[in-house]
Parts: C-alpha cells; structure tokens; sequence
C-alpha cells in the first residue's frame, strides 16, 4: 500500500476544507457528505486542528500552517471563558490543538494554554472516588462518581504537564485514575464496559454499563480501541508493565472479533448484518493503538508481528473501500463513521476523530508522526 499517495489525497480533501469551514470546526455529518459545523461549544474541534498540523507536518504548505496557528487564539479564549468545559474532553481539545502547535513550532503561548488546560483537567480529579470526573459538575446526581474508557486519551495531557513543570501531581493523579480504568473498566476476557459508576461520597464501586454502546454488558468497539491507545500511551509515560499487558490483550481481543475485512461494526455484540452501521473510527483509533504499542515491543514478540499485519491490513482495507480519496464532493476522509447509534446520531457518516486518526495512522505507516499524545 502507498501510504504517501493516501496522505496526498487527504491533504486535497483539507485544502478545500479549510476555506469551506473558516473559523468554525467539523463535528459530524448527516448522511449528505457535508461536516456539521460548530463553534466550540463540543468535544470534537481538536481534531479537527489535529488534522490541520499533521497536514502541515507531511507537507510543510504555508497555507496549511497559517490554519493550523489562526484557531489555536480560539481554543486559548474557549479555555479563558471555561465555555462547554465540564468534562474530561479536556486532553482531546488541547493535545491535538495547543500541545500540537507548542510541539511543531516551539509557540510559547500555546505552551502555557496547554498548562492551563491541564490545570482545568485536574480540577476534575474527585478524591473521595479516586476518580477524574467524565461529565458534568461536581455532585452531580448521575454522573458524579462516573468514568468513561475515552478518558485514557485525555491523561496524556496530564503527563506531558508533569514532565513540563516537574509537578508530579498531574501523573500522579492520572495514573490513579489509569489503574482504577485498568481494575474497573477492563473485564476479566480483555473485553470493556464502556462507563463505570462509583458512589461520588465512598468511591464505592456500583456497576459497569453503557451510554453509547449495544447494551451495558456489550462491548462497544470504539471504547475498545480507547483502552488500546490508552494503555499504550501509559505505558510509554510510566513503563508500568501492567499498562503494556493490558493494551496488548485488549488489542487481541478487538483483533479476534472483527469480520473479514478488519473494520469494526460499532459494537462487537450487536446482532450483525448487512444494514449493521460500522464504525470506522473505531478500527483508526485501534489502527493508532497498535502502532503505538509495537514501539514498545521487543524485536522478538511474536505480538509485534500480529499487531502491524492488522494495522497495515485493516488500514489497506479502509484505504481501498472506506476512504473518500480527496473526492471534491465529500468533506471527510473516511466513510462509514458511527458516533451514536442507539441514539440516532451519525449512525453510518463522517466523523472527524475517525478523520484524525486515519490520518494519524497514515502517517505513522509512513514513519512520519506519531501525534500530539507526547513531547517528541
């Protein structure tokens, strides 16, 4: 597969975007090939900066750059007004926006927003539950004592802060949470609960369950991937071997229940059909996973093997029957997306973190970048 000429074809597709979606940011789409736009008020618009860095990365087009640097001034005013802040989504919003251009442009500002963002992070951190808080405010009645896997991608902001400051409490205060993930939302046949809850007063632990997945017991493939690139990325931060063990064996588990042509229908334990919604992303994300994970591997584990001929084949997969390939009629990259399924929502449709990390994995393919979870 020519990585190169999949990335060639991405940057196409983010030219023309650029000018289509100014200073808004792309959420998801509606079954028409065209991005929902929305201005900072979601979880999603780092990605979209993402992608606009790592284009920049690949091709070094000043046009490209001077996107990338214009929206950073707005993610720095979002975290000043604290707007639509109150959740873990923290790490997603500033690692692929103020981290990124802090990391490929040494821009001190954008260095002190990611501080700043990580402080916002930590106020999550609740300790009569050992937990950081996934949604809503403190005591909140449904959601106060309330994890979700997705939040194994926002720690890494919190790490990075740690090595920045030389604070130990930012990673230290992640990987409580990172091994409470590990115990709680990770099952004993490396499948996962999508949420877990716990008593906010005792930290008490109450029961596994869902909000977007089939059903409480089902796994729902993105987490699944989450989990993966998750415990890949706290392993690289604290070389906890546990951390590699249970990325490996969560990435066995998604490998062994995929259908043959290596992209994830949205839950592994949905009735399958044909008219079953797949879910890119989630392949994407894993595809970022494993990626990550053999970096990390010895030369000699048979697992290494394993996880790149899945990479490179789920990715040629996506590449030759999943992937817009810069069509001037589509906005996204990636087809066949699902963000909420049992509710409704982006069922089967682009989806700009599947974008981000089909990109990302491109790039990683072709021994580029590994993207913004880590100071280089």
């Amino acid at each position: 597969m020519n990585w190169n000429e999949a990335i060639e074809q991405t940057l196409r597709t983010t030219k023309a975007n650029i000018n289509r979606f100014k200073d808004q940011y792309p959420h998801v789409s509606h079954g028409d090939g065209k991005y929902q736009l929305v201005n900072h008020t979601d979880w999603t618009e780092g990605f979209w900066s993402g992608i606009l860095w790592l284009s920049y990365e690949y091709s070094k087009d000043p046009d490209i750059h001077r996107a990338a640097v214009s929206n950073i001034q707005s993610f720095t005013e979002r975290l000043r007004l604290e707007s639509c802040l109150e959740h873990h989504d923290i790490g997603f919003l500033y690692s692929l926006s103020a981290l990124a251009a802090w990391i490929i442009d040494g821009e001190e500002s954008a260095r002190q927003t990611a501080l700043q963002a990580a402080d916002l992070l930590l106020k999550r951190w609740r300790p009569s539950a050992q937990i950081i808080q996934a949604w809503g405010p403190e005591g909140d009645e449904e959601n106060g004592g309330r994890i979700i896997i997705d939040c194994l991608m926002n720690l890494p902001l919190l790490y990075w802060a740690s090595e920045q400051t030389g604070d130990p409490q930012y990673a230290a205060i992640a990987r409580k949470h990172a091994d409470k993930s590990r115990r709680f939302l990770v099952r004993g046949d490396d499948s996962s609960y999508h949420t877990f809850y716990f008593c906010s007063e005792s930290g008490e632990s109450i029961r596994g369950g869902t909000h977007q997945g089939f059903q409480d017991g089902s796994t729902w493939t993105r987490g699944q991937a989450w989990g993966i690139y998750g415990f890949a990325l706290a392993y690289r931060y604290f070389l906890e071997p546990a951390y590699l063990e249970t990325a490996k064996r969560m990435a066995h588990y998604f490998i062994s229940n995929l259908p043959e042509d290596l992209v994830a229908y949205w839950d592994f334990d949905v009735p399958q059909s044909e008219d079953t919604p797949r879910d890119s992303s989630a392949s994407a994300i894993a595809a970022c996973g494993v990626l990550e994970l053999i970096e990390h591997l010895d030369a000699a584990d048979p697992d290494r093997q394993i996880f790149l001929l899945f990479a490179e084949r789920s990715m040629s997969s996506m590449v030759n029957a999943y992937f817009t390939a810069g069509n001037p009629s589509e906005e996204g990259f990636l087809r066949h997306g699902s963000y909420f399924v049992r509710g409704g929502m982006a069922p089967d449709d682009f989806v700009i973190w599947g974008d981000y990390f089909f990109l990302e994995a491109l790039m990683r393919l072709g021994g580029y970048t590994s993207g913004y979870w880590y100071e280089r």
